[in-house]
């Protein structure tokens, strides 16, 4: 199964498929152990004190984003 990243509205970025396959480390370049797990949610709104997962603090700050694809030209 394809690893698929989605924006949620006003959220984090939901993550989901096959996470086995997927390499997420820390700065110091220590994975993160993903084995077994169906979805993670990754923080886009700087807030999460549990970074780079989600924690929930994009409601309490008022996150706002855009969740529209925008087509780049080549």
């Amino acid at each position: 199964m394809a690893v698929e990243v989605r924006a949620l509205k006003n959220g984090p970025y939901e993550v989901s498929g096959d996470l086995g396959g997927v390499a997420l480390k820390d700065k110091d370049g220590n994975p993160y152990d993903l084995e077994g797990k169906p979805k993670m949610y990754l923080c886009r709104c700087g807030a999460s004190t549990t970074k780079p997962f989600c924690d929930g603090q994009h409601s309490k700050v008022g996150f706002e984003a855009a969740e529209a694809a925008v087509k780049t030209e080549d």
